[in-house]
């Protein structure tokens, strides 16, 4: 059996986060939505479970960090390219989020990402493998 991932994240307004994400391109399964929460499909072994947040309190103990004030935690997605990446940040912003800093290229990675609506860090990534053996020396 694979092991799935499941990424549990709090969230202010569950129906303007599902709108957020459903305009980068991201899917829902309805089996597991309701009014408290929802499963976006990442990939077919990842997914992010959106809770609101007095709901999401009942799975812990701890207090919610505020994602506006403090990183607990950043979300990494690969992509096939730089150009995807741009792409999602472009609709990412056009949704509604921030991009609390600039791309980076690095040669054999090309990074960005976007602080969304409820202020969760996704970093995007592209990896050249060519170009990091060549950078290795390989």
């Amino acid at each position: 059996m694979t092991t799935k991932m499941f990424v549990n994240l709090p969230v202010k307004d569950l129906g303007k986060s599902v709108k957020f994400f459903t305009a980068l391109g991201f899917k829902f399964n309805p089996q597991f939505t309701d009014e408290n929460a929802t499963c976006m499909i990442v990939s077919e072994e990842n997914f992010v479970m959106l809770l609101v947040e007095d709901y999401f309190k009942t799975f812990t103990p701890k207090p919610v960090s505020d994602a506006r004030k403090s990183t607990e935690v950043l979300i990494c997605l690969s992509a096939d390219s730089s150009q995807d990446i741009d792409e999602m940040v472009r609709k990412a912003v056009a949704a509604g989020a921030t991009t609390p800093r600039p791309a980076q290229d690095l040669g054999f990675m090309y990074q960005h990402g976007f602080e969304d609506l409820d202020g969760h860090l996704w970093e995007l990534a592209f990896m050249n493998l060519e170009a990091h053996a060549a950078q290795q020396g390989a």
